[in-house]
C-alpha cells in the first residue's frame, strides 16, 4: 500500500448552514426528513416485493402476482391486514416495555440512514444543500451507536414477553449482535484510519478521484468482506438468521407479538437491510460518486442514480444469500465471529496502520500479524482437540473406533466393540 495514494479528506460541511439558520433552512431540513422517511417506507415495501420475486424466480415459482401489477402491492396488502388484526398482549408481560420494544428496533434503523450521502449538492430557491439528511463530524460514531442500540429492542422484547422461549431468543440475539459488532467496528476503524475523518461525506469525497480509490480496493478487499459478513449477521439475515430460528425457538424473540407490533420487527429488519447496504456503498464503494455524462440540467441526478444502482446490487446479494445458503448452527455462528472475523479484522487494521506510518512499519506489522495468526490458529486447534477428548458423547456423524484389546471397548461378549 502506497501512503501517497491515500488522499486526506477535507472536513465536509453542508452549505445550507453557511449563512446561519433561518426559517427557510428549517423548512428545507423538515422537508428532507419527511422525504427520507417516506422514501425509506416505500423502499421497504419494494424490498419485500423484490425479495419475494427474486427468490421465486430462483426456485422456479411465480411469487406474488395478484395485488397490483406484478404483485407489487402485495406488501401493502399484507401491511393493512397486520394493522387491523387483533393486538394480543400476554398476561404476564411487562406491558409498557412490551409495547415500547418494537419502536426501539425501528428507530435506530431510520436514524442510521440519516448520515448516508444520497447525492451531491443541489440548489433550490437560492439555497444550496447536500442530498443528505445530516452530516455530523462524528457520523461514523453515530452509526456505530445506532447499530449497537438496536439490540436493546430485541432484548427487551424477549424479556418483557414473560415467556422463556422469547427470552432465550433475545439472549441469543444479543450474543450474536455483540460478537459481530466488534468485527464491524474494527473494519470501520480501518476506513477511518485511511480517510482521516469521521464524516461520511468526507469518506465519500476521499474515494471520488478514481474507482481504484474506493476503500474496497485500496484496503485489499478483506475489510470489505469482513464488514459485509458482519452486516449480514447484524441484520439477522440468512445464513445468520439464528435470532428467529422457528424450528428451534418456536419463533424467537417475537413469539408473543401479533398485529402491527409483530410487523414492526420485520419492518425494522428490512429497513436495516436497506440502511446497511447504503452504508456499505458509502464506506467502500464511493457512495454516489461515478461518471457524470455532460447533459445540461441533469448533473444532480446522476449521483443519485449511481447510489441507487450500487445499493440495489447489495440488496440483490442479500436476497441471493438467502436463496442459496442454509442456516448455520449457533456454534458455527459464534466461532466465525469470535475466532475468525475479529482476529482477522484486528490484524488487518494493524497492517493498514503500519503502512500509514511507514512502509517498513507495515511490513513489520504484517509479519507480526502472520505470526500471531499462526499462534491463535494453533491454540484453537489444541483447544478443539482437548474438547473432543473430554467429550462424553461423540460428535454427531462421527463413529468412535477403538483399538482391539482396549478393556473399555469390550462388548458384552468380549468383542472389540467396533
Amino acid at each position: 500500500m502506497n501512503p501517497a495514494a491515500l488522499v486526506p479528506a477535507v472536513p465536509a460541511t453542508d452549505p445550507l448552514y453557511a449563512h446561519g439558520v433561518g426559517l427557510a433552512v428549517l423548512l428545507i431540513v423538515l422537508i428532507k426528513v419527511v422525504v427520507v422517511f417516506g422514501a425509506l417506507m416505500v423502499a421497504v415495501m419494494l424490498m419485500i416485493w423484490f425479495e419475494r420475486k427474486v427468490i421465486s424466480d430462483m426456485q422456479s415459482r411465480i411469487g406474488p402476482n395478484r395485488a397490483g401489477p406484478f404483485g407489487i402491492m402485495q406488501t401493502l396488502a399484507d401491511g393493512i391486514k397486520l394493522f387491523f388484526k387483533e393486538d394480543l398482549i400476554p398476561e404476564r408481560s411487562d406491558r409498557f416495555v412490551f409495547k415500547l420494544a418494537p419502536y426501539l428496533t425501528i428507530i435506530p434503523a431510520f436514524l442510521a440512514f440519516a448520515i448516508v450521502p444520497i447525492g451531491g449538492e443541489v440548489t433550490v430557491a437560492g439555497h444550496t444543500f447536500e442530498l443528505q439528511l445530516a452530516d455530523p463530524p462524528m457520523g461514523i460514531l453515530f452509526l456505530l451507536a445506532m447499530s449497537s442500540i438496536a439490540v436493546y429492542g430485541i432484548m427487551l422484547a424477549g424479556w418483557s414477553s414473560g415467556s422463556k422461549y422469547p427470552l432465550l431468543g433475545s439472549v441469543r440475539a444479543s450474543a450474536q449482535m455483540i460478537s459481530y459488532e466488534a468485527a464491524l467496528g474494527l473494519t470501520v476503524v480501518t476506513v477511518v484510519l485511511v480517510t482521516g475523518s469521521l464524516s461520511t461525506r468526507s469518506i465519500v469525497d476521499a474515494q471520488a478521484l478514481h474507482f481504484w480509490q474506493w476503500n474496497a480496493i485500496r484496503l485489499g478487499v478483506i475489510p470489505f468482506l469482513i464488514f459485509f459478513a458482519a452486516v449480514v449477521a447484524e441484520t439477522n439475515r440468512p445464513p445468520f438468521d439464528l435470532v428467529e430460528a422457528e424450528s428451534e425457538l418456536v419463533g424467537g424473540f417475537h413469539t408473543e407479538y401479533s398485529s402491527i407490533r409483530f410487523a414492526l420487527f420485520f419492518l425494522a429488519e428490512f429497513m436495516n437491510t436497506i440502511t446497511m447496504s447504503a452504508i456499505t456503498v458509502t464506506l467502500f464503494f464511493g457512495g454516489p460518486d461515478g461518471p457524470v455524462p455532460h447533459i445540461p440540467h441533469l448533473y444532480w441526478l446522476w449521483p443519485i442514480l449511481w447510489f441507487l444502482g450500487k445499493t440495489i446490487v447489495f440488496l440483490f446479494v442479500f436476497v441471493w444469500l438467502r436463496a442459496a445458503l442454509p442456516r448455520m448452527r449457533y456454534d458455527q455462528l459464534m466461532d466465525l465471529g469470535w475466532k475468525r472475523l475479529i482476529p482477522l479484522s484486528l490484524g488487518w487494521m494493524l497492517i493498514v496502520a503500519g503502512f500509514l506510518v511507514d512502509g517498513w512499519w507495515g511490513v513489520a506489522m504484517a509479519a507480526a500479524t502472520v505470526v500471531g495468526g499462526v499462534l491463535i490458529a494453533r491454540a484453537f486447534s489444541v483447544g478443539a482437540a482437548r474438547e473432543e477428548d473430554r467429550a462424553i458423547l461423540p460428535p454427531v456423524g462421527v463413529r468412535v473406533w477403538r483399538r482391539p484389546g482396549d478393556p473399555a471397548s469390550a462388548g458384552p461378549e468380549g468383542g472389540d466393540g467396533r
